[in-house]
């Protein structure tokens, strides 16, 4: 018979490449992650790995097994939200991630319809770029999760994690007002017929602020100017969007903020729309989507982005 936990190290092997890095996310030593490797393939009764000079890789057995892995433990979720369901009433705790943005605009209307439905629930935030959460749901560091991608930086196809779609925003240029970074109109975006590159050209030569290197909203910002036809001259880089609209305030450069970021038009910088969309996506471990509390989290999240709408929020579509 196969052991369930050691399914989950391989298919965490599959995902992160290394045996130090399943280690240092499960909170085992690389020893212990071997060991229950080896065990594992006594009992599959064929080799599951094999050297590659200092990696392991999955032999085209190994890679099977992960396949049926991925079922085994999504079959586990649904029984674990079915029993939850079982018991009277919502509680304990929930772990929940948010990009930044999210963090400020949507969870805090979230938690407070959950706290007035579901007093017994206990939320704990934790902020987290998009690209890992991933890795923190199959953890079991987190339990949901607000996640976004962009054009230009499509989500990686997951068998491992759900989403349910929430709300799409279009992207928009930050110049400083007065400056003369662009010599667009600002209201020459997309439903104007603005072109990425005719909007972005003119600001070809300004110094760049962008979230930090290794996120989606950088990798987002490179390739966006790589497809207006030149490449960014990146000053600054900076997670949070009120700083980038700061930053861009003070003449530090230009940038890129979604429209959930621009809502009220802030003082000193110039907004000018793109043909480029942020998704924004409420994300769980597969299989999990019954289960009370992460259902209630999608509720609550969805009716957070209905109140920002209705209050004068991202006009982007809520899904």
């Amino acid at each position: 018979m196969l052991d369930v936990r050691r399914l989950h190290l391989l298919r965490e092997l599959d995902r992160r490449g290394t045996i130090a890095a399943v280690a240092e996310a499960l909170t085992f030593t690389a020893s212990a992650v071997s060991q229950q490797l080896g065990v594992l393939e006594r009992e599959a009764g064929v080799p599951l790995l094999e050297r590659s000079g200092r990696r392991v890789v999955l032999t085209p057995a190994g890679r099977s097994l992960v396949v049926h892995a991925d079922a085994v433990l999504n079959r586990l979720e649904q029984a674990v939200a079915e029993l939850a369901g079982a018991r009277d009433g919502i509680g304990g705790p929930l772990r929940i991630g948010t990009y930044p943005s999210g963090g400020h605009t949507i969870v805090p209307g979230a938690l407070a319809e959950l706290a007035l439905r579901h007093p017994a629930l206990e939320p704990m935030v934790r902020e987290i770029d998009s690209a890992r959460v991933s890795d923190g749901l199959r953890a079991g560091e987190l339990d949901v999760a607000l996640v976004h991608d962009y054009d230009f930086v499509p989500a990686t196809p997951d068998t491992t994690v759900d989403e349910v779609p929430l709300l799409e925003e279009p992207m928009y240029l930050v110049t400083r007002a007065g400056s003369g970074a662009t010599d667009t109109d600002a209201t020459a975006g997309p439903g104007h017929g603005g072109t990425l590159a005719a909007l972005l050209g003119p600001c070809a030569d300004v110094p760049w602020i962008t979230a930090r290197d290794g996120t989606t909203g950088h990798a987002m910002a490179v390739r966006a100017c790589q497809a207006a036809g030149f490449q960014p001259r990146i000053r600054h880089q900076v997670n949070d969007f009120r700083t980038v609209l700061a930053l861009v305030a003070a003449g530090q450069g230009a940038g890129f903020v979604p429209e959930m970021a621009a809502v009220p038009n802030p003082a000193g910088v110039v907004l000018t729309e793109l043909p480029l969309f942020r998704r924004s996506k409420v994300a769980f471990r597969a299989g999990g989507g019954a289960h009370p509390a992460i259902a209630a989290f999608v509720a609550a999240a969805t009716a957070a982005v209905g109140r920002m709408a209705g209050a004068g929020g991202p006009a982007g579509s809520a899904r």
